[in-house]
């Protein structure tokens, strides 16, 4: 039988934001959200990628919460530029802690948009142990916040990314490189564009595989 995740509304700081969470049994299962791309361009956590997402953590031992953002759905509040969708990111991640006092892993993923809020995020909460950040635009956003990046994690980008050039990726990549002390692996999918058309499945293996090797440790 498939496992059901539930819907649930979480106190934001803005207002209620509307979620779906879905909750392990185990004693000490790891702990996941999934953040969804930008609300001005249609972004819902009922994207794609973001169902993907929740799919891979929920079928991988997680307890897991994917959520809209301010304004979206049925959350309360409007679009604030980031800033308020990081406070939003926040309260997911505090929600789920409490849910979960027995968590043993903290894990923080995002897809475009998302993957920026998600980068940001771990920068504010040491608890985080890792990530993972698909489809990031550092030819959109500023990313030089990462000063050092605090985690590993993983990045995954498009080959043919119609949205972000190749030499903002590659210079994402050396910059984190050259930080002591964390390992973050870029992970190319190709012939895939920005939103993995026709190529969910390679993401689903890569980020299954990568997620699988880091939580075989617990």
């Amino acid at each position: 039988m498939k496992p059901k995740s539930s819907e649930i509304f979480i106190p934001g700081p803005s207002g209620r934001l509307e979620g779906k969470y879905y909750k392990n049994p185990k004693f000490g299962s790891p702990i996941a959200i999934v953040l969804h791309p930008h609300p001005q361009y249609g972004g819902t956590m009922n994207n794609k990628i973001v169902q993907l997402m929740f799919n891979i953590f929920l079928n991988n031992g997680f307890s897991v919460i994917k959520f809209n953002f301010r304004g979206v759905g049925k959350s309360e509040g409007i679009f604030d530029n980031g800033q308020g969708e990081l406070s939003d990111a926040a309260a997911a991640l505090d929600w789920i802690e409490r849910q979960n006092l027995d968590y043993s892993q903290c894990w923080v993923s995002g897809f475009s948009f998302g993957a920026l809020i998600c980068m940001q995020l771990i920068m504010r909460r040491p608890e985080v142990n890792n990530f993972i950040a698909i489809s990031p635009q550092p030819n959109v956003y500023d990313f030089s916040f990462l000063a050092p990046c605090p985690t590993s994690g993983q990045v995954v980008y498009s080959e043919n990314d119609e949205l972000v050039t190749n030499e903002s990726i590659t210079e994402l990549d050396n910059r984190i490189k050259s930080q002591k002390g964390v390992e973050v692996l870029f992970s190319k999918i190709k012939n895939a564009n920005h939103f993995f058309k026709d190529k969910e499945n390679d993401l689903k293996l890569n980020i299954e595989k990568y997620i699988k090797e880091k939580t075989a440790l617990i």
